[in-house]
């Protein structure tokens, strides 16, 4: 395969991994992907999908599957405008990383494996981007511990400055035989110069 071929290749993929990342939604704080998505990602009609799954339930417990409520469902279609035009009877069904890997199980098509792969590296991607940015985090909330450390160290050195500057100058106001007597100073020729 020549450079042409394998830009115009990866081109593709890039686009179709974009086309499926703006497809997971994040519904009871978890990534998921809804099942008129997938249908359309697979290439089946979106009753053929969830008749499959309804043939295989027990490969779908909750945390692989769940329908959304209508709460959910109304925040979905208030939100995208795609979902605002899906005139279904029913709530849709939400599949997590998991449940989208039983699904091509259930499916077993070489498109629904090809999708899947495709799916599977897009969710690699966007948890490599969360674990980056926790990475982040961690390094700043060092830094500010950090800071914060330098900050009261500095803080505490200038107390304990002020602190024997204070007490010196309370101890000469006090008395004052002891303080140091004052040099006398001539001016000779516009120079100054102690005695």
């Amino acid at each position: 395969m020549d450079f042409f071929h394998i830009l115009c290749y990866n081109n593709n993929m890039a686009k179709q991994l974009t086309q499926i990342k703006k497809m997971i939604y994040d519904i009871r704080e978890q990534k998921v992907m809804l099942d008129s998505d997938l249908a359309v990602l697979y290439g089946v009609e979106l009753r053929s999908l969830n008749q499959a799954v309804k043939r295989n339930i027990n490969r779908f417990p909750p945390d692989f599957m769940f329908q959304l409520t209508d709460e959910e469902w109304k925040n979905q279609r208030s939100q995208f405008v795609t979902f605002s035009q899906d005139t279904r009877k029913y709530k849709p069904f939400a599949f997590t990383e998991h449940g989208i890997l039983m699904l091509s199980s259930v499916l077993n098509s070489a498109r629904a494996i090809e999708i899947n792969i495709q799916i599977m590296r897009v969710f690699v991607k966007m948890r490599h981007y969360v674990i980056s940015k926790s990475d982040k985090n961690n390094q700043i909330a060092e830094l500010r511990k950090l800071l914060m450390l330098h900050i009261e160290n500095t803080d505490y050195k200038l107390n304990v400055i002020i602190k024997n500057h204070v007490t010196t100058q309370t101890a000469q106001f006090a008395n004052p035989q002891t303080s140091t007597s004052r040099q006398k100073i001539s001016l000779i020729n516009n120079f100054f110069f102690p005695n």
